[in-house]
């Protein structure tokens, strides 16, 4: 009957044989070694026997020892010293094994490694983004990937969708979220939620008792906005919606970021637009008012590579499509 040891072991050749497959590896001079050979050999010297290393592998005697003889063979030294009562390993033989079991050891990990990269079990993301990840969407996408996959490294970057189309195509970023629907044929683009529209008012602002803002309000308002994205963007949307009212709006362009922008705004040097996901984050002096319009829903969409092969991005990609498939069945638009 097979010792808890001898099970142990035989469980240990059986997953590292089922791990590395029956595949040849390629010696100095061209030899070609089974990796059967080398792991039988390992259990010959662990066991001091063939007898026993055969009954723990689970095949004959004779079998073993012709794969332990040819592997000498291949290699043009003895790996062990026998005798009636068993084997014993060479002085050559216990330094091929010792550091035939590293290698071994290196190459499992290497074939596990890759095959767990491969499902996306592990791996790296990387993800641009505009928006705000206080609220909304692009958030919670980001928390249910991340701790689903625990061994994926996802890297988010800040910034213009200008420079993260630049990364995409480079492969230097693999996806990232813009408001609005590109036109990029080299790219998959698609869309995935919609934002409304938030106007950032000062509190002492007569329209901040408002539940919601029309753009007939704002006629007469200054506006301000950031020189760096997304400011041009919010800029034209502005020219756009109020153009169709027969307005012309007022506004300055500021080189501060969103959140000093927003502070601007409860100092009375105007007010603002932002997306819903950012209204989450309080401003001391500030109120968000929705834009009450039916054109008022910003599209955001994904945008990645179709030839972009990197696992992980397929997951995320797919977690993002059962996420915006979940809400639309919810009829959440956000």
């Amino acid at each position: 009957m097979m010792s808890s040891r001898g099970r142990k072991a035989r469980a240990g050749i059986d997953d590292a044989i089922a791990s590395l497959g029956n595949g040849l590896i390629f010696a100095i001079g061209g030899s070609k070694i089974n990796l059967h050979a080398i792991l039988q050999s390992i259990v010959v010297l662990e066991q001091r026997s063939f007898h026993r290393a055969a009954s723990i592998i689970g095949t004959d005697q004779s079998v073993v020892s012709r794969r332990v003889r040819k592997l000498e063979n291949e290699l043009g030294v003895s790996l062990f010293e026998r005798h009636r009562t068993g084997v014993r390993a060479t002085a050559a033989g216990k330094e091929f094994i010792v550091k035939a079991k590293a290698a071994l050891c290196d190459l499992d990990y290497a074939v596990k490694a890759a095959r767990s990269a491969g499902s996306g079990a592990t791996g790296f993301l990387r993800v641009g983004f505009l928006c705000s990840l206080a609220s909304g969407f692009l958030r919670k996408l980001l928390i249910e990937f991340a701790q689903g996959h625990r061994a994926v490294t996802v890297d988010v970057a800040y910034g213009g969708s200008r420079d993260h189309i630049r990364q995409i195509r480079a492969r230097s970023m693999d996806i990232a979220f813009f408001t609005g629907v590109p036109e990029l044929p080299d790219c998959d683009v698609e869309l995935l939620w919609h934002e409304r529209v938030y106007c950032a008012l000062p509190e002492e602002h007569q329209l901040s008792s408002l539940k919601a803002v029309q753009w007939p309000d704002l006629q007469a308002e200054s506006f301000i906005v950031s020189r760096d994205e997304p400011g041009p963007e919010i800029h034209e949307y502005l020219i756009r919606r109020l153009a169709t009212l027969g307005f012309h709006p007022r506004v300055r362009r500021l080189s501060v970021c969103r959140e000093s922008l927003f502070h601007l705004v409860s100092m009375g040097f105007g007010v603002t637009l932002t997306s819903e996901s950012a209204v989450a984050t309080p401003f001391h002096g500030v109120r968000f008012k929705p834009v009450d319009g039916d054109e008022d829903l910003l599209p955001t969409v994904g945008v990645w590579l179709p030839g972009n092969d990197n696992p992980a991005l397929r997951r995320f990609v797919s977690l993002a499509r059962a996420m915006k498939n979940a809400q639309t069945s919810g009829r959440n638009p956000n």
